[in-house]
C-alpha cells in the first residue's frame, strides 16, 4: 500500500486539510495519508525543517511525503519532486528541502502547474499526488518531471559551536511546552570532551545535568534531557517550560535590529558553557 505522508501550516479550522485528503484519494483511493501536523507556524523554516526531517526517517523507504508549507513564497509556476535515500517528497521550492536534507538533493525534477489551472493548495495536491502513483507504477522521476537546474537554498538552523560553550536556538515547542533546541547529543558529547557544564537560558536559570526521562527530578521542577530525535530538551516535570520562563521559538527576523529585539533573543537561544 502507498504510504503518504502530510505535512502543512494550514491548520484544522477550515475544510482545507480534508479536501486535501479528498483530492489525493481521488487520485488513487489506495493511498493510505498519514498526517505528520498541519500546526507548523507560517514562515518558521526552523521549526518546520525539525518536524519533518524527524518524521521523515522514520518511515519506509518508497513513503511520499508532501510538504504543504509557504507554498506562495512567490508565484508557484511549479513543485518540486525530489527522491532522497528512498524517500520521496514533494514541496515547493522555497528552501525548506535544503534544510530538511542539510543539503542540496541530487535526485530531483520539478512539476509544471498548468497555467489553466488554479494555483492553490488543492490543486498543489493534485499535482504531487498524480507524480505518486506516476512513482508507484514504476515510472522514474526524470519521466515523471522536468529537468531542473538550480532550486532555492535555505541553510539549516545550527548551534554556535565553541571551545567552551554552544549557543544553541529554540526550534520547536511542544504541546507540553517543552522546549526543543538546536543542540544534538551528538554535538553536545564532541563539545564536552569528559567536562562539567552549566546549560544556561533566560538570564540566570541553570541545568548542571541531564535527565534520563522527566521522573528524574521533582514535580515542578526544571530538567534536560535528549529527546526521541536525540535533541537537547528543557522541561520541567509536570508543568510547562516555555510558559514558566517566557521562552519562545527562533524567528530569524532580518532587519529588526531593535534593542527589543535583541532583548527577546535572551529568550530564544541557550547556552552551555563547559568548565
Amino acid at each position: 500500500m502507498a504510504l503518504i505522508t502530510l505535512t502543512s501550516d494550514i491548520g484544522r479550522q477550515d475544510f482545507l486539510t480534508g479536501a486535501v485528503k479528498g483530492q489525493l484519494m481521488s487520485v488513487d483511493q489506495d493511498f493510505k495519508i498519514i498526517d505528520v501536523s498541519h500546526e507548523l507556524s507560517p514562515f518558521n523554516y526552523p521549526q518546520a525543517a525539525y518536524v519533518c526531517s524527524n518524521a521523515i526517517k522514520n518511515f519506509p523507504v518508497g513513503t511520499f511525503h508532501i510538504i504543504l508549507l509557504n507554498l506562495f513564497d512567490k508565484r508557484p509556476e511549479y513543485l518540486l519532486l525530489i527522491e532522497h535515500e528512498g524517500q520521496f517528497i514533494g514541496c515547493a521550492d522555497n528552501g525548506l528541502i535544503t534544510m530538511i536534507l542539510e543539503e542540496v538533493p541530487q535526485n530531483l525534477v520539478k512539476l509544471p502547474l498548468k497555467s489553466s489551472e488554479q494555483k492553490n493548495i488543492l490543486n498543489c495536491a493534485k499535482v504531487l499526488g498524480e507524480a505518486y502513483k506516476q512513482v508507484q507504477e514504476g515510472k522514474s522521476l526524470k519521466d515523471i518531471g522536468l529537468p531542473i537546474e538550480s532550486i532555492q537554498i535555505k541553510n539549516p538552523l545550527r548551534a554556535l559551536l565553541g571551545p567552551k560553550h554552544i549557543e544553541g536556538q529554540i526550534i520547536f515547542i511542544d504541546n507540553f511546552e517543552n522546549v526543543i533546541i538546536n543542540i544534538t547529543k551528538e554535538q553536545f558529547e564532541e563539545q564536552r570532551k569528559g567536562r562539567s557544564f552549566k546549560i544556561v537560558f533566560t538570564r540566570d536559570e541553570v541545568i548542571e545535568k541531564i535527565s534520563e526521562s522527566y521522573a528524574d527530578v521533582s514535580e515542578s521542577e526544571k530538567l534536560a534531557l535528549f529527546n526521541s530525535a536525540n535533541y537537547l530538551e528543557i522541561a520541567i516535570n509536570k508543568g510547562n517550560a516555555a510558559g514558566l520562563f517566557g521562552l519562545e521559538g527562533y524567528m530569524d527576523r532580518q532587519n529588526t535590529q531593535t534593542q527589543y529585539m535583541q532583548n527577546r533573543l535572551l529568550y530564544q537561544t541557550v547556552k552551555i558553557f563547559f568548565e
